[in-house]
This record gives structure tokens, C-alpha cells and sequence, in this order.
């Protein structure tokens, strides 16, 4: 099985970051109520390359918390855990506290 992987070309994997689905004090949230469509980038590609061979390299970086569209992506399942494969510019912005 395999423990890393490491995404092809300009694709980025994701984890998913879920919202929690109840407070502190116990009451619980509807499921509409998640502010924002986001993940963490858990590995990235060396990035793409133009017609005339020169690296155009991924935008993101690991560790970085990034928007993500509402569809799109390529679920993938390791160790028990699932996460998404996107390609760098099917992600909408990185996101900064």
C-alpha cells in the first residue's frame, strides 16, 4: 500500500477541511452553514511545462489552505483517509488567517 503520493505534473492533493458539525456547547450546526469550501495542501507536483519546455511550476505550496470549487476533482482513498486531486488552476485562491 502505498504511504505518500506524489501528484503527476500541475495536479495538487487536497484533505478536505470538514467544519465542525456542532458547537462547543453542544448544539448542532446545519449542514449549510460551513463558511467556505477549503482543503489543505497535502503534497503538490514539480508543475507543467509550456510548448517550449520551460517548468511553469504550481502555485501552492504544502501546508498551504486553499478555496476549492464546489465540483471538480479526483477523489482519492489512502490509508483510510480521503482526499482530493485537483489540478493547479482548478483552485480558486489560497486562503490566510
Amino acid at each position: 500500500m502505498a504511504k505518500r503520493l506524489i501528484p503527476s505534473l500541475n495536479r495538487v492533493l487536497i484533505e478536505k477541511i470538514v467544519p465542525p458539525s456542532k458547537t462547543s456547547a453542544g448544539i448542532l450546526l446545519p449542514e449549510k452553514s460551513s463558511q467556505l469550501n477549503s482543503g489543505k495542501v497535502i503534497a503538490v507536483g514539480p508543475g507543467a511545462r509550456d510548448k517550449a519546455g520551460n517548468l511553469i511550476p504550481v502555485s501552492v505550496k504544502e501546508g498551504d489552505t486553499v478555496l476549492l470549487p464546489e465540483y471538480g476533482g479526483s477523489q482519492i482513498k489512502l490509508n483510510d483517509k480521503e482526499f482530493i486531486l485537483y489540478r493547479d488552476e482548478d483552485i480558486l485562491g489560497t486562503l490566510h488567517d
